[in-house]
């Protein structure tokens, strides 16, 4: 029951945690008279991936590198199966494929990037400072490219408007920041403490809980703005959210926890995870850049596959493919 209460806990604080730090900033910087589209590339981008970050870094730092890696794999594939899936479920996408050729190109930069160095067993320390730079050189390059298309045609500018609704005035904005920093850090530590006691008890490795639970836990900023996203049929700012979502957990999520302390890949994780979630990301891009989006039917898909993934982590990947 503790356990579980710690997972539970965690979970909540975390959404809320994020939902409210990215509301809070997003309210501060139009009072400074940001641009939306620069609120949209950072604030929101860096204020959902939070959880990751904060799950992430709580866990390498705690020697649970299973924990640490599964999050940011794991979350990458539930964004795609599990988030898209559902919101497509909701309403089909429809995007035009010229908006993402940019975006999707580094999405599956990333993941081949971060796969080439994992392949040595540990992301060393310069490669984590490699990879933040990466992720610091795209940011420039996508704020002058968006800054030529307009406001009509930036993806940065409706995930903005999607979080338009915050504190009325720069002190509520700046308690709300605060506090959702808090509540982040708690709900990362709950989060993890659980996840640790989870896995001693049902017998799995951590790398487990972290591809699943903690993974699908701390994707829960994003889930809540797809779903939003969908039900007011605004397809873009699903598939914009998840996009950079998954650029900033491989970038700047492992890229920053890597700096800090070099992380060892799991096995598991090594030989199935890391080309499971290269397969799943290709499959995404291959839908959306020649169908135009992804539709009832393949968004099903989506979510049987996620539902068989969890499946046979649990079931033990080394007794299916070994």
């Amino acid at each position: 029951m503790i356990t579980i209460a710690q997972l539970v806990g965690g979970f909540i604080l975390l959404l809320f945690g994020a939902e409210y730090l990215v509301r809070g900033a997003v309210s501060l910087a139009r009072r400074l008279n940001v641009s939306p589209m620069l609120i949209g590339m950072t604030i929101v981008a860096y204020g959902t991936t939070a959880p990751e970050l904060m799950v992430s870094l709580e866990a390498a730092l705690g020697g649970r590198p299973g924990i640490a890696v599964g999050n940011v794999v794991g979350s990458n594939i539930a964004n795609i199966l599990l988030i898209l899936g559902t919101s497509a479920v909701i309403y089909p996408i429809a995007i035009k494929p010229g908006a993402i050729y940019r975006d999707s190109a580094v999405m599956m930069g990333s993941a081949l990037l971060f796969v080439a160095l994992a392949l040595s067993g540990t992301i060393e320390r310069w490669q984590g400072i490699l990879m933040f730079a990466a992720l610091i050189v795209f940011s420039v390059y996508a704020y002058v490219s968006e800054s030529r298309r307009g406001p009509d045609e930036s993806t940065a500018d409706d995930l903005a408007e999607e979080f338009a609704e915050g504190p009325k005035s720069a002190w509520l904005a700046l308690l709300a920041i605060a506090g959702s920093i808090v509540a982040v850090l708690i709900g990362a530590r709950l989060l993890v403490t659980g996840a640790v006691t989870a896995a001693q008890y049902l017998g799995v490795g951590e790398e487990v809980i972290g591809l699943t639970v903690v993974a699908v836990g701390t994707s829960l900023p994003e889930f809540a703005t797809a779903v939003v996203a969908a039900v007011r049929r605004h397809s873009a700012v699903a598939v914009g959210n998840v996009i950079g979502a998954n650029i900033y957990n491989l970038l700047a999520i492992m890229g920053l926890v890597a700096a800090v302390k070099p992380i060892p890949i799991p096995a598991q994780i090594l030989v199935f995870d890391l080309w499971f979630m290269l397969a799943v990301t290709i499959a995404l891009l291959a839908s959306l850049i020649f169908r135009g989006g992804l539709s009832r039917a393949l968004a099903v898909v989506f979510l049987i596959v996620f539902c068989a993934y969890t499946a046979i982590q649990y079931v033990g990947v080394a007794k299916i493919f070994g």
